[in-house]
């Protein structure tokens, strides 16, 4: 089993949510859908820019506690090493 951290950003250099699922498609879409309330339906953090994965819970919940107390250059710097279009990932997923 996989367990996914992601960063999903309301446009280039816009506002940034990180969250850690195991189905890292099915939560994508909830959030592109504003399925849930909360922040991403109220930022429309909808683009998945960045993830990655890990047969653990317990280092994606770690890995994501990390990321969210980086400072926002450090998250776009990750971002941008992998994405630097800022490309919606989640096209390549489904």
């Amino acid at each position: 089993m996989q367990f996914y951290v992601y960063i999903t950003a309301s446009g280039k250099n816009g506002t940034l949510y990180t969250g850690v699922t195991r189905d890292v498609v099915r939560r994508v879409s909830e959030h592109k859908s504003d399925a849930i309330e909360g922040f991403t339906k109220r930022y429309k953090t909808h683009t998945l820019v960045w993830f990655d994965s890990t047969p653990s819970l317990q280092a994606a919940v770690q890995r994501e506690k990390q990321i969210k107390a980086w400072k926002r250059q450090w998250k776009l710097e990750l971002i941008e090493k992998s994405n630097p279009e800022w490309r919606d990932l989640y096209e390549t997923l489904i």
